[in-house]
């Protein structure tokens, strides 16, 4: 009872902190040149991901703010999931991840010349939602008819089952690594054993080979006498 126990409050701990977690901010630099800032993120294959940025500003302000999404894994189709330019106000990624890998979300704010800016820098708050955080519960409780307790149950639920996928692919993770490591600690030990082998046969060989030669030099020196 008591283990139980104790996985329901991790669990219900782990939930609260994704809950509470607020989205990022941050000043970006207008520079004359491509100086990209990214922020990184882990996700699960076939998991919808909803990026929202909120950038101040307005068009034609002397500066442009281009933003870039992409896997780190790169196919036929490249994995890029959006390259809006020139964004002002919010501007919302939506997608479905290709495989289990992780994903950027890239910044560059660039002087366009085309006025004086007295203050090079864009405010920036960003959101990512992934998975269950990134579904639109209204709509689902609007289309299934649900009452609000059913739909928080919903939303627990399939954070929950999230939680054990991904505590899944690190048990995958562990036993693949675990492996690596008994397959290197065994080429490590017979490559050891081989090198303990040739240096023994080294050593008799050198054994054998002094032997011989000083009996040589024997032989040749009694012959000179």
């Amino acid at each position: 009872m008591a283990p139980a126990r104790s996985i329901l409050q991790y669990l219900c701990s782990l939930l609260l902190l994704i809950a509470c977690a607020h989205g990022l901010k941050f000043e970006l630099e207008a520079t004359s040149y491509s100086k990209q800032r990214c922020i990184r993120n882990f996700v699960g294959r076939d998991t919808l991901v909803v990026v929202t940025a909120i950038i101040d500003g307005y068009k034609g302000d002397g500066m442009q703010v281009n933003m870039h999404v992409e896997t780190q894994i790169k196919d036929a189709v490249g994995n890029e999931y959006g390259r809006p330019k020139d964004i002002a106000g919010e501007q919302r990624t939506v997608f479905t991840s290709h495989a289990d890998a992780a994903f950027d979300i890239c910044f560059e704010n660039i002087l366009t010349n085309t006025k004086y800016v007295e203050h090079p820098f864009r405010h920036v708050e960003l959101d990512v939602d992934i998975g269950a955080d990134a579904k639109d519960w209204s709509a689902i409780q609007a289309t299934e008819k649900l009452k609000p307790v059913e739909t928080d149950l919903r939303r627990i639920e399939e954070m929950v089952a999230e939680v054990v996928r991904e505590m899944d692919y690190l048990r995958i993770r562990e036993q693949k690594l675990r492996d690596t490591n008994e397959s290197t600690n065994t080429r490590v030990k017979w490559f050891g054993f081989g090198t303990t082998f040739l240096l023994i046969g080294l050593w008799a060989w050198q054994i054998l080979y002094l032997r011989a030669y000083f009996r040589w030099v024997m032989d040749c020196s009694r012959l000179c006498v």
